[in-house]
């Protein structure tokens, strides 16, 4: 099935370990007939899946699709009570604080081509990251006026789930993620692609904890990051510091 690797299947669930880069769904962003998980899935499984959450193009790691309906609702529902504990691992410019939650209402984002009626004065929406550092490194690499470039290794744990929540949590804090390049730094990120190849943001949801909606199992989906990233991950002399699947 195209690269997609199944991390969890049964009659009622199936997750998957989406690769950065690879749409969700059907987007007017990109061209028709451009690859996404639900056709691939449904390409896989021959029937229907139903989305129950998001992960954005360029994030990578877990995403749960629901095979039947009434599951898929009930996933839905959990997602909304916040019964689902999510975390993320990322790479940001700069030494960020050892712990810490970012308690910061963001205001919605709405795209002017998909609703162009949109109110862009909507209040913003309550939205709490927590997160705790894993690691730092100081590359011997001019930027801008600094003679070195400080980045952390980071795990955050949202509470909720806004759009771009934690690409705007953590720029709100003055620590944007490295390949973000909507809310990041543009010469941290060229840094990365120069000295290291970078194609990609480095957000990747690494754990989906929850109960099953219908067996009531307690499930923890985990997924490992991509070679590309565990590769970089060891030469920034993070080895045994990010988390790993079981």
């Amino acid at each position: 099935m195209s690269d997609l690797k199944i991390l969890f299947e049964d009659d009622h669930l199936i997750a998957i370990d989406k690769p950065s880069g690879l749409l969700v769904h059907p987007s007017w962003i990109a061209p028709r007939k451009t690859p996404n998980a639900v056709a691939l899935l449904k390409e896989y499984l021959g029937s229907t899946v139903y989305t129950i959450h998001r992960l954005d193009r360029a994030t990578s790691g877990v995403l749960v699709f629901g095979k039947q309906k009434e599951a898929a609702q009930a996933m839905n529902a959990a997602f909304a009570e916040r019964r689902v504990q999510k975390t993320y691992l990322c790479v940001t410019r700069g030494y960020t604080p050892e712990q810490g939650v970012i308690d910061y209402p963001l205001k919605p984002i709405h795209d002017k081509k998909v609703d162009p009626f949109a109110d862009p004065d909507k209040p913003a929406k309550d939205a709490v990251s927590e997160f705790r550092r894993l690691g730092t490194v100081e590359l011997p690499i001019p930027v801008g006026r600094y003679e070195t470039a400080r980045y952390s290794l980071v795990e955050v744990k949202p509470k909720t789930g806004r759009k771009h929540q934690i690409r705007r949590h953590l720029k709100h804090i003055f620590h944007p993620l490295v390949g973000d390049t909507k809310h990041g730094d543009g010469k941290h990120n060229q840094l990365f692609r120069d000295h290291f190849g970078l194609e990609r943001l480095l957000l990747m949801a690494t754990e989906l904890a929850f109960v099953h909606p219908v067996s009531g199992e307690q499930l923890d989906i985990r997924c490992n990051v991509d070679g590309y990233t565990d590769s970089l991950f060891r030469e920034l002399g993070w080895t045994g510091l990010y988390p790993q699947a079981v």
